[in-house]
Order: C-alpha cells, then structure tokens, then sequence
C-alpha cells in the first residue's frame, strides 16, 4: 500500500499558476485578494481535499485556534457534558477543542499536556487525576504564559482561575439530610483526601457529624478511588463491622452503583435498613431500583464558564489578569434510596 503525498500550498498555486503567498492569503480570507481569487482557491483546495497544517500555521502565526481539554475520564456523564459545553462555546468563537484522558493516572497526565504544548495549543482546560500530587507539570503550562482554567478538581496552590462547586457545603447538604431521615450512624466512602474536593467533602462530613453529635468512627470513613468496583468492595467492608452503619454516603455515583448491588446480593432493604446517598447525578441514578438520591454538581454550567474564562484571557491578551474562582452551589436530589418518611418520591 503506498502513501499518498500530502498535499501542499504549493500544489493549489501550481493549479492556479499564483504564488503561494497568494494561495495563503486567500485561505485565510485575506482582503488584499479578489473574491475571485479565493474563490477559485477554496475550490481547488477542496479537489484536491487540501489538509491544513494546523502545527505549521500555528508556529507562524502564534495561534493555533486550539484549545487542549484534560479530563479524569470520558466515560461519566458529568465530564462528557462538561466537555460538550466547553466546545459548544468555543465553537462559536472559532476554536477547536482536543480532548485527553488521563484514566485517573498522573504519568498519562502529564503525557497529555507534553503533547498539547507541543501542539501549540493557546490554552488547556483540565481536571486533574487523582494520583496528580506534584502539580510541576501544570507550573509549566503557567510559566509558557498559556492560559490555564482548572474546574471540580484542582489546586489551589497553583493560583489559576479555578470553576467547581462547594464540595464542603455538598456534605453538609447530604448528612444533614440523612440526620433528618432518622439515620443516626452514617458512613463515608470517599475519595482520597490528598484531592482537594474529596478532603474538603471528608470535611464537610466531619464537621456535620460533630454538630449533630453522632459518632465519629474511623472505620466508618473509608478513602478509595470510588470505581465501581471498589464501591462493592468497600460495601462489603462496612457490612462486616460489628456496628454497621445505618446510612452510607458514597462520593462518587459509580462506587454508589457498586455499594447497591451488594446491599441489594444481601437482601439489605434500601432505605429502610441503610440509606444511600451518591454524588454527581448520573443518569443511572434515577434508573436503578431504588432510585439513588445524589448531587447535581452543574456540569452544563460548568463548562461554559471554564470556556468563557479561557477566553476572557485572550481578549485580555493576558494570563496575570485578576483570577477568576466561582464556586457553585450544589443541588440535592432526593430520590427513594434515602428518603424514609416516604414509601416512594414521585
């Protein structure tokens, strides 16, 4: 199988017999060219199924209209509809996005922002992995000057606009709900406290046990990476202490998955013997039996404003403007898998 020659600028002005200088400038809608002339370019651009080279255009012109978007991971609906967003409203000012994953791992991570700064991206949008500690890759994207906006999760000893919600007034929300439901014993499967919004929503749960003076024991606070997997796993673990709880709030909507069908294996009676409450409002949430109260975290929001900050600094033209941190207020959804008062909410 041979290899097709990549076809160039040069290739359209041998067509038309122009320079290509000329071919460039009508490419790129120049007013120095004829209507004609452009015209008759963009037609032989498309006969030919001339590719541009964006990396090229952008080591000259400084900009590349692109813009690198890093997530955790595709597969949740609220970075998908984070994403969605973000490009919905860089799409209208002539941007493209590029989408990267990091699968939760720091090294992936960091091979994604190597490979957008050398992409010559003019701005990154990211949420950072939950093994990310070292945040020396993301003081690169900063000392390059390229515009860099952090949303759910991020740091705040890196100093860059920042958008999320109020995860520590979120776990105040969801215990004070359980006190109210009767539950005087509630457990916390979390994320790992050394991610800023995880730690702030082991906090939140902390503080609110304490003001409603229930117990506060250790083995009823579990750290894990919130899979689906792990939500079974840490289940099973709670169930096997000589003092079980009698409500669970899990941080994350997929180990909340997990957490209920082992309840579910063990004919343990959702909400009358453990309530459940899970975090981020997945779809599945309101499909399951039964339907799982969570956290509606915004995410449609979200992503607009992460991608009006982003361009806020280009209008600026600057990355040393005042931050922009806005922090959102998060929405409880009641759903039947912790509501005891009632047999069912409609």
């Amino acid at each position: 199988m041979t290899n097709k020659k990549k076809i160039t600028i040069k290739d359209i002005a041998n067509v038309l017999n122009i320079s290509a200088a000329a071919v460039s400038k009508a490419l790129h809608d120049d007013s120095r060219i004829s209507e004609k002339t452009k015209k008759a370019v963009r037609q032989v651009a498309k006969n030919l199924n001339y590719q541009p080279n964006h990396l090229a255009s952008a080591l000259r012109s400084g900009k590349s209209k692109l813009v690198g978007v890093i997530v955790p991971r595709t597969n949740s609906n609220f970075f998908s509809s984070v994403i969605q967003n973000i490009e919905e409203v860089l799409n209208k000012k002539g941007y493209n996005i590029i989408i990267t994953q990091s699968n939760e791992s720091y090294k992936k991570e960091c091979d994604s922002i190597d490979a957008l700064l050398f992409t010559q991206v003019d701005g990154i949008i990211a949420s950072m992995a939950n093994e990310t500690v070292d945040l020396s890759y993301y003081e690169k994207i900063k000392s390059k000057g390229i515009p860099l906006v952090l949303f759910d999760r991020g740091e705040n000893d890196l100093n860059v606009d920042y958008i999320g919600i109020d995860d520590y007034k979120s776990s105040k929300i969801i215990v004070e709900h359980l006190v109210e439901q009767g539950c005087k014993r509630i457990a916390h499967i979390g994320g790992f406290k050394r991610t800023r919004i995880y730690n702030n929503r082991i906090k939140g749960y902390i503080d609110t046990l304490k003001k409603y003076n229930l117990p506060l024991d250790q083995e009823l606070l579990i750290e894990t990476n919130l899979s689906i997997e792990n939500g079974r796993k840490k289940m099973l673990q709670l169930l096997n202490i000589k003092n079980r709880p009698d409500a669970v709030y899990v941080a994350g909507d997929y180990a909340v998955l997990g957490a209920l069908q082992v309840l579910n294996e063990n004919n343990i009676k959702v909400p009358e013997e453990i309530a459940l409450v899970g975090f981020g409002n997945e779809p599945f949430t309101d499909m399951l039996t039964p339907k799982i109260t969570s956290v509606n975290q915004h995410s449609e929001k979200i992503g607009k404003l992460a991608a009006e900050t982003f361009l806020n600094h280009i209008k600026k033209k600057t990355v040393t403007q005042e931050l922009n941190k806005q922090i959102l207020d998060a929405e409880l959804i009641v759903r039947d898998s912790s509501y005891k008062n009632k047999t069912s909410l409609k």
